[in-house]
């Protein structure tokens, strides 16, 4: 009797003991839709997708119900897993993730190496991991343009990875509820932006925040008056969204 070369598809996956069972901290950020979309778009199957992994990139634990359960969002492959997915679908690795925040995941959505990255920015390779590992990025000016560059960073993203961007809150929340133009130096060491750009997204988000409090003293204590206070809480909590948003040219 023939061995069917699939096993048929469960309702729900059942998950090997494999590398992606339990997602940890090296696990990077997957976009599930966007596997199922692309995997559809090539007209595979997960059964096609689980045996390339396994024939062409050494994973003999990845099978269709494995391929299934991360494309709906019930694991999620690990960096190797994610780079062989990448290579099975015919794309970059980030396009199978969502948007990185940390060094690792801005690393493997390049699809480099963690030798690349430690050699180009001029740190040890043990000292480079243990930054991505979570001790935070430590390197100095030079260092930190390096890696802007080799990962290819927008200035929001290279704020956060070096460890900025809670400085840069404080620094918001204060310039929004007091005069801006004290402000612009302090942020500028924060954030290489041109001046003029920088003042103006700055008196924007002053404005802007000023517009709320000014609505939540001039309605007393009903409804609206709370509902601009609301506002304006949820305003500071996403200062750097907003000030990110104003920058923009």
């Amino acid at each position: 009797m023939r061995r069917p070369s699939a096993p048929p598809s469960q309702p729900r996956p059942s998950l090997p003991s494999g590398p992606s069972s339990q997602p940890d901290a090296s696990t990077p950020p997957f976009n599930a839709p966007a596997a199922r979309r692309i995997r559809a778009a090539l007209g595979m199957g997960p059964e096609h997708v689980a045996h390339t992994m396994r024939a062409s990139y050494g994973l003999p634990y990845v099978t269709p119900d494995l391929v299934t359960a991360w494309e709906r969002g019930i694991a999620s492959p690990s960096s190797p897993e994610l780079t062989a997915l990448a290579g099975v679908l015919w794309c970059s690795p980030g396009e199978l993730i969502g948007r990185p925040r940390t060094l690792r995941e801005h690393r493997v959505a390049r699809g480099l190496p963690v030798e690349e990255v430690a050699r180009a920015v001029g740190l040890e390779l043990a000292r480079y991991q243990r930054m991505e590992d979570g001790a935070g990025w430590r390197g100095t000016e030079r260092q930190s343009s390096a890696l802007a560059k080799v990962l290819d960073l927008a200035l929001p993203d290279f704020v956060a990875v070096t460890g900025r961007e809670e400085e840069l809150a404080e620094l918001l929340r204060s310039a929004v509820g007091t005069r801006w133009q004290a402000y612009v130096r302090p942020v500028g060491k924060l954030v290489p932006l041109e001046r003029r750009r920088l003042e103006s997204s700055l008196r924007r988000l002053h404005q802007d925040y000023q517009g709320q409090v000014v609505a939540s003293l001039s309605w007393g204590g009903n409804s609206a008056a709370r509902q601009a206070g609301d506002a304006g809480r949820d305003f500071l909590d996403r200062i750097v969204e907003h000030f990110w948003t104003r920058a923009q040219p």
